[in-house]
């Protein structure tokens, strides 16, 4: 098998917040993230398909019409936009990255299936920061 992956940008905004929890429960366990404004950041989206290469492209999957999917079903709803506000998969959701990831790939794997019949969607890699990201395998 192979893994070919392709790597996308977008920013947005977010706050870690439980309406459960008071202020100083939030800002224990949240600490900066739990900022009343709202903070953001600049994330990558590495998206991993899985297959063999096709026998008369020699693709597992077409990375033009990878990119385009993620941009189009994914990169255009979240690039700058709050995720706690304006992103409709989020709603109700925690805005961790880990949910985050886990809405992406709701929204990814029947589209991949759809543009290469010879491999799937593998995983799905989200960084927040340089030194923290999520990876994520479906379930």
């Amino acid at each position: 098998m192979i893994q070919v992956s392709r790597k996308e940008h977008f920013n947005a905004a977010h706050k870690l917040w439980n309406p459960k929890w008071s202020e100083e429960r939030n800002i224990e366990v949240f600490g900066p993230c739990a900022n009343a404004n709202w903070h953001g950041h600049n994330f990558e989206l590495i998206v991993t398909v899985k297959g063999l290469p096709d026998p008369d492209t020699g693709f597992v999957v077409d990375l033009k019409q990878l990119s385009t999917l993620i941009r189009n079903l994914v990169i255009q709803r979240v690039d700058h936009k709050n995720l706690n506000l304006d992103v409709d998969f989020m709603e109700g959701k925690m805005a961790s990255c880990e949910n985050l990831v886990m809405e992406f790939w709701k929204i990814l794997s029947p589209a991949v299936d759809e543009i290469t019949p010879h491999g799937g969607l593998y995983k799905l890699k989200l960084y927040e920061t340089p030194r923290n990201f999520v990876e994520y395998y479906g379930e």
